[in-house]
């Protein structure tokens, strides 16, 4: 016979308890955090692919046959290493990360619709002004000179904007390598000043793959690196490092003629000479190997601080453009 119950027997009736969650495993965990890929796995995968596309573009044939010179720079050559070579493979592999990481060029530093905006205008003035602050100290201590004009007329006009697009080609692969994608995943698992630190360091270490590249001057570039990295943090992007870093490489290169990591340009505004101690001029590596190009760097970095101050450390802008409040920031691994 059917049994029946009451509502009040029902609701006495024990229930069972719900099943817990299943637990990770250990193989999820090693490439799985709070915020998706760990860190360290994404940063793999964006530089294989960047190899990748490196690999696929020189296998093209005839492209190994324009390959420059690294003794001697010329405007189409730097156009075509840098363009082909540098930053298309290097944007090729974070597109393709925007969509593994449902991310965008913003969240990494470099908004396109900012590109060559007022941040990349602001930041060309100051790295020119820069360089030629440098110059003008050595100069001051008899060791730099300008001794006429190189290369004059329409020629000039000419080799002035292809050198000025090939060093914003320069600008833009170097920063989006170190202060944009890098920077921006490095520090979701240690932090921002850590991966700053970590990745100027490497900066630094792989100039001295440059023929004629010296200690001094790669040390010089690894805190080129912090100071960008300041310009980063206090600006939100990528852009203003950029417009910096291709003005001090095109006045270093093209206007006054002086030695880039012991690179010479062909075809250049001004001729320069150097003469001296090396601990002044630089030497063969240029006057970023001058010892005075460390003051240079901190009156850089107080230019920054005063031009862009900095917000209030209850919210702070991060470098990917999204508002966080700091003390609730989490990282990851």
């Amino acid at each position: 016979m059917a049994e029946n119950y009451s509502s009040a027997d029902r609701l006495s009736q024990p229930v069972a308890p719900a099943p817990a969650p299943a637990k990770p495993s250990a193989a999820h965990n090693i490439f799985i955090g709070p915020n998706g890929i760990r860190a360290g796995w994404r940063l793999l995968i964006f530089l294989a692919l960047d190899f990748a596309f490196i690999y696929g573009i020189v296998r093209i044939p005839g492209v190994r046959a324009l390959l420059p010179s690294q003794q001697i720079l010329t405007a189409k050559g730097l156009l075509f290493s840098e363009g082909l070579l540098n930053l298309l493979p290097l944007l090729l592999a974070a597109a393709v990360m925007t969509l593994i990481e449902k991310r965008s060029f913003a969240d990494y530093g470099m908004p396109l619709q900012e590109a060559f905006g007022k941040r990349f205008w602001q930041g060309v003035p100051i790295g020119f002004i820069m360089l030629s602050l440098l110059l003008v100290l050595i100069a001051a201590l008899h060791g730099f000179s300008v001794d006429g004009v190189g290369v004059g007329g329409a020629a000039a006009l000419s080799l002035a904007v292809l050198y000025f697009i090939g060093f914003i080609f320069v600008g833009m692969f170097e920063e989006f390598s170190f202060r944009g994608y890098m920077q921006s995943t490095l520090q979701s698992g240690i932090g921002f000043w850590p991966a700053a630190i970590i990745l100027s360091i490497v900066f630094g270490a792989i100039h001295l793959g440059n023929s004629g590249e010296a200690k001094i001057g790669a040390f010089m570039a690894g805190c080129f690196g912090l100071v960008a990295a300041f310009a980063l943090r206090r600006t939100g992007n990528i852009w203003y490092p950029i417009g910096m870093h291709a003005s001090w490489d095109w006045g270093e290169t093209y206007f006054y003629g002086t030695p880039d990591s012991g690179t010479l340009a062909q075809g250049h505004f001004l001729n320069s000479s150097f003469r001296g101690p090396e601990w002044l001029t630089g030497g063969s590596v240029g006057p970023e190997g001058s010892w005075l190009v460390f003051l240079v760097m901190i009156l850089w970095a107080i230019a920054i601080h005063f031009l862009f101050p900095a917000k209030p450390a209850s919210i702070e802008r991060t470098t990917t453009g999204a508002d966080v409040r700091v003390s609730g920031a989490r990282t990851e691994f």
